[in-house]
């Protein structure tokens, strides 16, 4: 049973939900920014109630359901249990049950903070968001639409239907069409996928246009903000970057990797667009955490529309 400190909240958990950086810090791939004291329990996004609190703790009481991304830096969603610091939880609006709650903070924040601090999204403006269908994706073609931007996305035959419910514009089957054969002149891009549609982001946008990537190598402005500092890292995400930043500039474009940071007022933010009926949570699957080798392997493939989420069923 983990212990909270003196401002944490020992939470209950009721529901996780999956993310990529879920299995690929299983994998071991971001070893380079964010090393963990092994054994360390694995999950980012949870919902549950609260069991206990610090006894610095001000904004939250015994028995409140509540919502968070943990921090980065100790995970620990998918288990019975979890602490959270209480500046990164936010109480879940009466109209959402805990999955749909727990399908929120990552993939939410990691939008909001892209089109709102990143590109600085505006009405009339014209946005490219790859992969629109997935978590993150479905998150910020609605919030994009809210600011009265016209968006485009890439998506699969099977994802069309649904990106275009939820407000595309324009929608590119990406295993016929080359993205930047088709569009051009765009105001900025939000890359959801890295490789080549990364790349190709950079002609899709006008010149001066930043393209903001979750995918992509970071470039070394974001050692600044990320989970591990210094001048190493620094030099790493330089050298790293150094092709997509030369795409960048031979495009006259600018780049930016983003590293969401875990937000209890953002997320107040969007579980009030949700409680109003103006941001719509899409689920692909609930699994039972028994399942969560399942859940994860699914989530794995690329195939999922949408969050998945694992729910805990033996928590009281």
């Amino acid at each position: 049973m983990p212990a909270p400190s003196s401002r944490q909240l020992l939470v209950g958990v009721r529901a996780a939900g999956l993310n990529p950086v879920d299995f690929k810090t299983r994998r071991g791939d971001l070893r380079v920014v964010q090393r963990y004291r092994l054994p360390v329990v694995l999950g980012n996004d949870l919902s549950g109630e609260v069991v206990a609190c610090g006894d610095q703790v001000r904004r939250f009481r015994v028995g409140e359901r509540v919502f968070a991304c943990v921090a980065r830096d100790t995970m620990g969603a998918f288990a019975q249990f979890a602490v959270v610091d209480e500046e990164l939880a936010a109480v879940i609006p009466a109209s959402i049950d805990f999955a749909t709650a727990a399908a929120i903070p990552v993939a939410g924040l990691t939008a909001l903070q892209a089109l709102r601090d990143e590109l600085h999204v505006s009405k009339g403006q014209r946005l490219f968001i790859s992969g629109g269908a997935g978590g993150v994706g479905t998150f910020a073609i609605q919030l994009a639409r809210r600011l009265g931007t016209q968006v485009a996305t890439t998506a699969s035959p099977r994802g069309e239907a649904l990106v275009r419910q939820l407000g595309a514009d324009l929608v590119i089957d990406y295993t016929r069409e080359r993205p930047a054969s088709v569009l051009s002149g765009f105001d900025g891009a939000f890359d959801l996928l890295g490789g080549d549609t990364l790349k190709q982001a950079f002609a899709i946008v006008r010149p001066g246009a930043t393209v903001v990537s979750v995918a992509g190598m970071p470039e070394p402005d974001a050692a600044s903000n990320g989970p591990g500092r210094g001048p190493g890292l620094q030099a790493l995400f330089w050298i790293g970057s150094f092709s997509l930043r030369r795409c960048a500039r031979r495009h006259g474009a600018r780049y930016r990797y983003l590293f969401m940071h875990p937000s209890g007022p953002d997320l107040s933010e969007l579980g009030r667009l949700v409680d109003a009926n103006a941001l719509e949570v899409v689920i692909d699957s609930v699994h039972s955490f028994e399942h969560i080798a399942d859940a994860m392997a699914k989530l794995e493939s690329g195939r999922a529309k949408g969050k998945i989420v694992v729910t805990m069923t033996d928590v009281p």
